[in-house]
């Protein structure tokens, strides 16, 4: 039997991510109550309004001005995840979708040959302070798939399977686990071949127990990210909270829980093993094809934006909800 663990490293802002994988994002603010207008009821002063990344009195606006969160943007050549376990995301892109999605939802967004889109953070609640926690992950596409048509879709927390346990809980973003199924991620992701076993999943363990990671099927890349607790042991080796743990896909994992309850994200999928050219907000495979997108770009702005501003956030009064680039709304309570 070999060592379970590869490596462990430290968590940064993005967090290492592994093939097929590109990055990914942890954000947790502790945002204050909120304005009529979903703005932050707290001054803005001391912030550098428009690149502020610094957790000032425990939260960011991002390149947001008024509202939190990130206003329209380019992507290209890979898929977007979004979970957002507390607080609220308002998405809005330039193929006419949108959508309001938070408290346990995903939204699934591949890229493919080019869309605009913007994520921003409204502040919903005045009668009380307004946390997100969110992860986004960038799942890249195979070069056979960097030109596909974009696609949005919504997996809502109603519908993303739970695996309860004797100790944990297991949340089924993609992938299979204990004979459960994900939800369908959108078709040309290198998520829908199930020979490719993409697997995200939001483990959660009680405090002073103990949870088994089970094993993959193949030889996959495997990254355990321990993004809150107190302390863990694998193998006798004594992990702290805000690292990541590299493991061989072939072993199944104990981890022993000391302390409080522990909270993990796990990204795990076959390597597309295919050169990665990244240019800010567009991956593909070759400095010419990067060359040939931002100009692209340039001429046609992936379809425009359709919105009137930039940071487009919906109605205060709307709930959760999703519209399709055909028209088709989806409400949820």
């Amino acid at each position: 039997m070999k060592n379970a663990i590869k490596s462990v490293f430290p968590l940064g802002f993005p967090w290492q991510t592994q093939d097929p994988f590109l990055f990914c994002v942890y954000h947790l603010d502790h945002y204050p109550k909120g304005n009529e207008d979903m703005t932050p009821a707290a001054s803005l002063e001391g912030r550098n309004l428009g690149n502020d990344f610094v957790i000032k009195d425990g939260w960011r606006m991002y390149h947001g001005q008024t509202i939190p969160g990130f206003p329209s943007h380019p992507h290209r050549g890979f898929e977007t995840i979004t979970i957002v376990n507390k607080g609220f995301c308002d998405h809005s892109d330039s193929l006419g979708a949108a959508g309001r999605f938070g408290e346990g939802d995903v939204q699934w967004m591949t890229a493919g040959r080019g869309v605009q889109h913007s994520e921003m953070f409204p502040l919903l609640k005045t009668e009380e302070e307004n946390p997100l926690e969110l992860f986004q992950i960038w799942l890249n596409l195979p070069s056979k798939s960097k030109f596909v048509d974009p696609h949005f879709a919504m997996l809502w927390h109603e519908d993303i399977p739970v695996i309860k346990t004797e100790n944990a809980s297991v949340k089924i973003v993609a992938g299979n686990y204990q004979n459960t199924n994900a939800p369908k991620p959108a078709p040309d992701s290198w998520a829908a071949d199930a020979a490719n076993e993409v697997a995200i999943w939001n483990i959660h363990v009680d405090a002073n127990s103990s949870y088994t990671l089970p094993k993959a099927d193949s030889e996959v890349s495997r990254t355990l990210y321990f993004y809150d607790g107190s302390t863990i042991e694998i193998e006798e080796k004594i992990i702290q909270p805000n690292h990541g743990i590299e493991l061989h896909p072939s072993e199944d994992v104990e981890i022993k829980v000391k302390g409080g309850k522990a909270h993990f994200l796990m990204l795990q999928g076959k390597p597309i093993a295919e050169p990665v050219v990244q240019h800010g907000p567009f991956v593909m495979n070759t400095q010419e094809e990067i060359r040939a997108t931002m100009k692209d770009y340039g001429l046609t702005q992936f379809g425009g934006w359709p919105w009137q501003h930039a940071d487009n956030v919906h109605d205060k009064e709307k709930g959760r909800f999703a519209k399709y680039p055909d028209g088709t709304v989806v409400e949820k309570e």
